[in-house]
């Protein structure tokens, strides 16, 4: 059996989310998926490069300053 892709996962996610909501509109969810992705992703990041921010910048594709400002809008810095 295939494991599901990160999209079938967030595509599934986000078909329950809106059935959950039962009619009413949503607001905001496109900065709300990027808030919950964001933090999961840079805290695995992180972990798989030893908390290494040059290495994990690198791998995310972003410049290390950012990189840092993220880290510390979520309360990641070490």
């Amino acid at each position: 059996m295939n494991k599901p892709s990160i999209a079938d996962c967030v595509r599934e996610n986000l078909q329950s989310y809106l059935r959950d909501l039962d009619g009413e509109t949503p607001h905001g969810m496109y900065d709300m998926l990027m808030r919950v992705v964001e933090k999961p992703l840079l805290e695995v990041v992180m972990e798989h490069t030893g908390h290494n921010q040059s290495r994990a910048a690198e791998w995310l594709g972003l410049n290390r300053n950012t990189l840092r400002k993220k880290l510390m809008e979520h309360q990641l810095l070490r």
